[in-house]
């Protein structure tokens, strides 16, 4: 075939012109066709690509929607929390104040405590100062006592003064007497004057050696050697008081042995009711201080009922004296009631007085309005006289 076109020098025939363009034809179609397809595809990507734009965009506004929603609620719930930061703080605050005040309170209670225990505690100790003063002196009164029952003058000195003191304050002055010489020369610590004349013989005796020695036995040989010298020293003392101060007609029947010591009263009537019966057979009484005490009483109240005896005629005249007066003045009293009586009915008469007055003083006042309302009228009325009644007082 002949060349139609020659291209570059290269001779192109039409067969190979038309498979050329043949060619290109099914080139260009393929390459629209492609074209379509890629327009299509970018179409489709497009719609995609704007579904996907609206749904990234609703996405979108969703998220903005809920992040509105999420810093209303955190904004919300950051108020909520600042409203409670502040009433915890608030209530921190009081609690703080209500623990604090109690906490002064407490310290200030516990402070006045400490100080009312320190002042007492003070206090006691001063009382213990005291009490230790005391025993130191009590203490030195116990050595001193000591010192003066080891002598034996000054032991009998020692009972005579106890003695002497429970009668001072017992007896009344002018019933006792002390050292009082006896008919027979002899002089005992103490007498009390009975009604009938004779004294009772009151004599201290202190056998304190032997019942110290009988104490401080240790063995059963020295406690009865010890018992033996007890029985021996209160014997003694006890004839000695019978045979020198018991004198028949001038003094009284029985004597007292005055032991100025409980204990030893207590230990002679437990272990040596022997000796306390032989010397009430010898009308001898050994007492303690307080058996003297109510001794002492007994012969107040012999002494009393006896003045009492002796003053029973005065008081007979003057209880008739004092009836004498008791009758005038009943006299008086009745007299008085009658000057009573008359100035009640004084009285009585009087307020009826006053009221007739005041009767008639009405009257009269009705009797001048009547007049009045006639004097109106035209028409006079005759007053009657006002008279007072029978028996009426004036």
């Amino acid at each position: 075939m002949e060349p139609v076109l020659d291209i570059a020098g290269i001779p192109v025939s039409a067969g190979a012109a038309l498979t050329a363009l043949a060619v290109l034809m099914v080139a260009v179609l393929a390459l629209a066709l492609q074209l379509v397809r890629a327009a299509r595809r970018a179409g489709v990507e497009a719609a995609t690509q704007a579904v996907r734009a609206e749904e990234i965009e609703e996405r979108m506004g969703e998220v903005a929607r809920i992040q509105a929603e999420t810093a209303g609620r955190v904004q919300t719930m950051g108020e909520v929390l600042a409203g409670r930061q502040a009433e915890l703080a608030r209530l921190v605050n009081e609690r703080l104040d209500s623990v604090t005040h109690r906490l002064g309170q407490s310290m200030e209670t516990n402070t006045q405590q400490t100080v009312e225990r320190l002042q007492g505690l003070h206090e006691r100790l001063a009382v213990i100062d005291s009490a230790q003063k005391n025993l130191a002196e009590l203490s030195s009164h116990v050595t001193s006592l000591r010192d003066v029952l080891a002598n034996k003058q000054a032991r009998g000195a020692f009972g005579q003064g106890r003695m002497e003191a429970i009668v001072q304050d017992g007896m009344p002055k002018g019933s006792f007497a002390f050292q009082y010489t006896l008919p027979n020369g002899k002089r005992p610590d103490c007498v009390v004057f009975l009604p009938d004349k004779r004294p009772l013989v009151i004599d201290a005796k202190f056998p304190l050696e032997a019942v110290t020695a009988l104490r401080e036995a240790k063995s059963e040989e020295e406690r009865k050697q010890a018992a033996q010298r007890v029985r021996q020293d209160v014997m003694r003392h006890v004839t000695d008081i019978a045979e020198k101060y018991l004198i028949p007609g001038e003094t009284q029947d029985l004597a007292l042995m005055f032991v100025p010591s409980e204990s030893v009263y207590a230990e002679l009537h437990d272990g040596f009711d022997d000796v306390v019966q032989k010397a009430y057979r010898v009308r001898v009484v050994i007492v303690s201080p307080a058996l003297l005490m109510l001794a002492i009483q007994v012969m107040q109240q012999i002494l009393k009922d006896a003045r009492m005896r002796e003053a029973a005629d005065l008081i007979r005249t003057e209880v008739g004296r004092m009836m004498e007066d008791l009758a005038r003045l009943r006299e008086r009293v009745v007299k008085l009631q009658q000057h009573f009586g008359q100035a009640n009915e004084d009285v009585r008469q009087i307020l009826v007085s006053a009221d007739k007055i005041d009767k008639r003083a009405g009257r009269i006042e009705a009797l001048e309005f009547e007049e009045a309302e006639e004097a109106e009228q035209g028409e006079p009325r005759a007053i009657a006289p006002l008279e007072p009644k029978a028996g009426a007082v004036e």
